[in-house]
């Protein structure tokens, strides 16, 4: 049994949990065996057997790429969180501090997640397409480390006044949906954007989330994300808000839009996604499910 190690230095605020800062932390809950790797160099993976561990230590898209390998591997994936958003580290319930954190890897108790996968790869938390996707296009590495995870929101609010919006075709195991968007979520969890929740959500429903939002006054659009927060229900289908809950989902759009999954740019639409349902194993006491 080996636990290797992925560290991402550029990921997070500031890069202060790098390779060593989670050696030490994993050392002192006693885990032995330890060996670093990268995304760089890949010919580790060809080593990785499946009662390994993959140790990622960085931000989301660090944690897409590990989980990725354990798909392939049967390795079980291990979330060290160290980047912006750590959506998916939310969706597991794992706890800031980093000692305890080790203490649950040292433990090794598992559960099974669902991953979302399309035809440009696989995404853990979340696709964007529209407004969402200009954080990861636009927000620049010195924004993410003076202000963190609220640096996409900065990068949001500075585009929405002028932002007007697409035309797409949203189509679901329940149905379809049409026309303008300003920005179409589908997620695979409960958490994305930095910890926005999704009300009755987890990443082991086996079903994919989409949360559209139609272009609307600044006015309106605080008025339904607070209204979504307070009362920590569904919208299901407003005149804003449309939410959906599909295990296959599709986005057509009239000209190919921007995709991001998972915090990097993954192609352009049309985009199909589906849910695998429990077919990753990561270290986690409980799924959150949110209300």
């Amino acid at each position: 049994m080996v636990y290797w190690l992925m560290a991402n230095p550029k990921a997070g605020d500031n890069g202060s949990r790098g390779a060593d800062f989670w050696r030490h932390h994993l050392e002192s809950a006693g885990i032995v065996d330890i060996r670093d790797c990268s995304l760089d160099d890949q010919a580790w993976t060809k080593s990785v057997g499946a009662r390994d561990f993959i140790l990622a230590a960085g931000g989301d898209g660090s944690v897409n790429a590990a989980a990725g390998f354990c798909l392939d591997t049967g390795a079980t994936l291990a979330v060290l969180p160290s980047g912006t958003a750590n959506d998916f580290a939310r969706n597991l319930g794992l706890p800031d501090d980093p000692r305890h954190v080790c203490n649950l890897v040292s433990a090794g108790r598992t559960r099974m997640v669902d991953v979302a996968t399309t035809e440009d790869g696989l995404f853990l938390n979340v696709a964007h397409v529209g407004l969402g996707t200009l954080p990861v296009q636009e927000s620049s590495a010195e924004a993410k480390r003076i202000l963190g995870r609220f640096s996409y929101g900065v990068a949001l609010m500075q585009k929405l006044a002028v932002y007007r919006g697409f035309h797409g075709l949203i189509e679901t195991e329940k149905g379809t949906v049409a026309g303008r968007w300003l920005t179409i979520a589908v997620s695979s969890g409960a958490f994305f954007g930095g910890g926005n929740e999704i009300p009755q959500a987890s990443a082991g429903d086996g079903q994919l989330d989409v949360v559209a939002v139609r272009p609307r006054s600044l006015f309106r659009l605080f008025l339904a994300f607070l209204t979504v927060r307070l009362s920590r229900n569904s919208p299901k289908r407003t005149s804003t808000v449309v939410h959906l809950k599909s295990p296959v989902v599709a986005i057509t759009t009239r000209s190919p839009r921007t995709v991001t999954m998972d915090g990097d740019i993954a192609g352009h639409t049309p985009l199909r996604a589906r849910c695998r349902p429990a077919c990753l194993k990561v270290i986690c006491e409980e799924l959150v499910t949110t209300c």
